[in-house]
């Protein structure tokens, strides 16, 4: 007998073999029925898995759990490359994973496909759906099976299993053997039948080349989804459009904030004059904020010796995601001639060509060899010892942090315990070679610009900077209306990837865990988040439409310091290590504004908006007055345009409130002979006239209080 343990605690005991689904039906058949697969001992498995061991714990899992309806669009995908395969005999199936929010599936396939194909996709898979054919799970051997896929003649699935672990593999059919069913190579799970995959719609298809390859046949990426029901699609649905109508990148090209050109690099933002404003209003914002809690602003440069990295562990932590070392030209030559040579040759005797590069290098750089470089040495001792000796000279980073700049402005005098806490505050710009298929507008980029502190104090100073460093996060998350937000707190898990002692990290951990605690606010513990030098705590925000971004953060550091050997002087006249706390309220200024611009439909508040009004004049007999309003606008001070253009006032109101100018002021001859304007908003909604004294205080009262009051609001009255 097997116990079964469930989640409320009580436990079953079932006969040795039985499957999930036999368990889930002897305890409640509706639960038996909803279940499109379980959790057993912590693994995602299909419910017609044998159960085996004396004690098991087993959760069910529905469509309504996250679990569950990735299992499904895992079965999706399958009904899906089904239906492209009856469509399209020829087809070939590469991959097909889930992702978020859906799936997609790699194939190759000479005929393009287009929206227009997707109904006919759909309408196969729904035939599949109703005919509600079991997922059956078959293994084989390794070697048995490579013979059948190598008869089956699907380059793309031997590349799988070849990348497969395991003395077995699995193929899932779909249907009974012999009656039209259908097979593929896959480790699933899935749940038990194709009419469980919920409701479903194929998205879009797009190009794809075999592991990113471009030298590789190109292939058609086929995106789809599945939810629940219809009604949580048709809500994923209505999200998407509504999130393409705030695309940050469409709204930046038509409000004029930004630019991305191919040009300069992909990745790389060009800030226009509007988006500029924008940006230079956060950070004057935050660096009043700075001020006012001590904080001390710094420069640093972009780029640093190597050795500051090797130091601080970035470099080669995060090799794969930095740009390439720059070294001294002909150090670089040396180096791309010596890694061809290793690629080209694997004999024991050098060839001339190597001969002479060793030459050269003994003749130029008598340092090598003044270091022992072996010159009758086998190849490889040859090629090691240059190799350790070129990467090893002194070559320069593009910084993908700004920490260890910061540690050496700490670094560079003697402290006292009086001086403690230092805080340090930059807007650093880093550099990061994300993959080119990762980058989004500025959401993800090559090139960003960080709100970045860095804080040194004592131990028993940590919590209470931890503390003021989690409320100047939220006072930013609230000043630009990102309320809705929780908290992560990530820890360490048990892989390698970290540095530093267990009890260094134990200290951090714990302060950080007693920072949450103490602010009252609700958080979640999820191990394996943490930076690799220490915990941290994220700020997960839910924009307007639902959909989650991590934008604040706040790591509590005790490895960096004493990898930098950093000191103070106690109140006992010794030597002590100080504790180091990262920060930066809005993460990276691109991603905030980006995120930002999506949150607001690109309608930033008066404070924020980059033109906070527009003068129109009706007529040329006004334009003499409309110039005076600017020209008193613009030194009140007010972010200002005129428009004193020929064009009829309809048509200039209406292209002010596609900029999504706060503010419109319409000037007549009416308003001329009253020194008034005629207040409207982007949004339509008319004030009626205000003495241009009366609107300005107005305007000053709504950005002093970002927002809190609009001039119909703020105890101001229209003249009589």
């Amino acid at each position: 007998m097997i116990e079964v343990r469930l989640p409320d605690g009580s436990a079953v005991e079932r006969p040795a073999g039985a499957t999930v689904a036999d368990v889930l039906q002897s305890i409640s058949a509706r639960l038996a029925r909803e279940a499109v697969a379980a959790k057993v001992n912590g693994n995602v498995l299909d419910l017609g898995t044998r159960l085996s061991g004396p004690q098991v714990e087993l959760t069910a899992l529905t469509l309504n759990d996250p679990e569950g309806l990735e299992v499904a669009r895992h079965s999706c995908a399958h009904v899906m490359a089904e239906a492209v395969c009856a469509l399209w005999p020829h087809t070939r199936l590469a991959y097909g994973p889930v992702v978020e929010n859906g799936f997609y599936y790699d194939i190759e396939l000479d005929h393009s496909l287009t929206p227009e194909d997707f109904l006919a996709i759909e309408a196969k898979m729904q035939q599949i759906v109703k005919e509600n054919r079991p997922f059956r799970r078959s293994d084989m051997p390794r070697a048995a099976a490579m013979e059948k896929l190598r008869a089956e003649g699907n380059p793309y699935k031997i590349d799988n299993a070849q990348r497969a672990d395991g003395d077995t593999l699995s193929f899932y059919v779909t249907g009974e053997p012999g009656t039209g069913h259908f097979e593929d190579l896959c480790r699933g799970p899935h749940v038990p039948s194709t009419g469980r995959i919920g409701a479903f719609k194929v998205m879009q298809v797009a190009g794809a080349y075999w592991h990113g390859d471009a030298s590789k046949q190109q292939l058609q990426r086929v995106y789809g989804t599945t939810f629940a029901d219809k009604k949580a699609l048709r809500a994923h649905l209505d999200q998407m459009e509504e999130a393409r109508k705030r695309d940050h990148r469409k709204l930046g090209q038509e409000l004029g904030l930004f630019f991305l050109d191919p040009l300069v690099g992909p990745g790389l933002v060009l800030w226009k004059p509007r988006g500029a404003v924008v940006r230079r209003v956060l950070e004057s914002f935050i660096l009043e904020e700075l001020l006012k809690r001590g904080y001390q602003p710094v420069y640093t440069p972009q780029i640093a010796k190597l050795d500051l990295y090797r130091t601080s562990g970035h470099f080669p932590y995060y090799k794969d995601s930095q740009y390439p070392p720059i070294f001294e030209s002909d150090r670089a030559r040396l180096l791309n001639a010596l890694w061809e040579l290793a690629r080209a040759s694997n004999a024991d005797r050098a060839t001339d060509a190597e001969l002479a590069l060793f030459e050269e290098i003994a003749k130029n750089h008598a340092d090598l060899s003044a270091a022992g470089y072996p010159a009758q040495a086998p190849m490889d001792e040859r090629l090691k010892r240059i190799r350790v000796w070129l990467t090893q000279e002194d070559g320069y980073l593009l910084r993908p942090m700004n920490c260890p700049h910061h540690i050496r402005i700490y670094a560079s005098e003697a402290h006292s315990y009086r001086e403690l806490p230092i805080r340090i505050a930059e807007f650093g710009q880093v550099y990061r070679y994300e993959q080119s298929g990762e980058l989004s507008g500025m959401t993800r980029v090559r090139g960003f610009c960080q709100d970045d502190a860095h804080l040194f104090c004592t131990p028993d100073q940590l919590l209470d900077e931890v503390a003021g460093c989690v409320d100047m996060a939220k006072l930013v998350l609230h000043v630009v209306g990102l309320k809705d937000y929780r908290v992560r707190v990530g820890l360490r898990d048990d892989s390698d990837k970290y540095i530093g002692s267990a009890e260094n990290w134990a200290r951090a951990q714990d302060a950080v865990l007693a920072a949450v605690k103490s602010s009252g606010m609700n958080y979640a513990v999820e191990p394996g988040e943490a930076a690799f030098y220490g915990p941290k705590i994220d700020f997960i925000v839910k924009d307007c439409i639902g959909r989650e971004w991590q934008l604040g953060t706040v790591q509590v550091d005790y490895n960096l310091p004493e990898r930098f050997d950093l000191k103070y002087i106690g109140d006992d006249n010794r030597e002590h290590r100080p504790v180091m706390i990262h920060r930066a309220p809005f993460g990276s200024l691109e991603r905030f504004i980006g995120i930002l611009i999506e949150h607001l439909a690109g309608a930033f508040p008066l404070w924020l908006a980059p033109i906070q009004a527009r003068v129109c004049s009706i007529s040329a007999k006004s334009k003499d007055y409309a110039q005076w309003v600017y020209d008193v606008c613009r030194a009140a001070p007010l972010r200002v345009e005129l428009d004193n253009s020929d064009e009829r006032i309809g048509s200039k109101i209406r292209d002010a409130a596609l900029m999504k100018i706060p503010y419109i002021l319409v000037v007549g001859e009416q308003e001329a002979a009253d020194k008034t304007v005629n207040v409207r908003t982007r949004e339509g909604k008319q004030y009626g006239n205000y003495a241009l004294p009366q609107f300005l205080a107005a305007c000053a009262v709504e950005i002093a209080t970002r927002g809190e009051m609009a001039p119909g609001e703020a105890g101001q009255t229209p003249p009589t």
